[in-house]
């Protein structure tokens, strides 16, 4: 963000105004979890198992997501020989002129015919 004055007389309200509410805050946040908290887990338990984090870490498997799309890396083509959606026009015509560059072969030239 800009460095006007504005904005850091702006900020520096923020930062008292946070200051003045964060003991209302975490009173609030201590009563709501005081009074409900036993009857939440106790819901929480019923719908779903619990599991500690030491089991849930342990669990963690290397999930790499599945693409059914085959790319080029190198043209960024589908086996559709469609482009990605986030490429523009321009970037594929680009693309395009690079692959038809690469493709067009110089023609032997003939020899004199009397």
């Amino acid at each position: 963000m800009a460095k006007s004055l504005r904005s850091k007389w702006r900020r520096k309200m923020r930062a008292e105004k946070r200051k003045k509410n964060a003991p209302r805050e975490l009173e609030r946040l201590k009563k709501i979890l005081g009074t409900n908290a036993d009857v939440v887990m106790e819901e929480v338990k019923e719908l779903a198992t619990v599991l500690p984090a030491e089991k849930v870490l342990e669990q963690k498997d290397d999930c790499k997501m599945d693409t059914d799309n085959k790319r080029n890396k190198k043209t960024l083509l589908d086996q559709h020989g469609q482009y990605p959606i986030w490429m523009n026009s321009r970037q594929r015509k680009k693309m395009k002129a690079q692959r038809v560059k690469g493709k067009k072969k110089p023609k032997l030239a003939k020899g004199l015919v009397w």
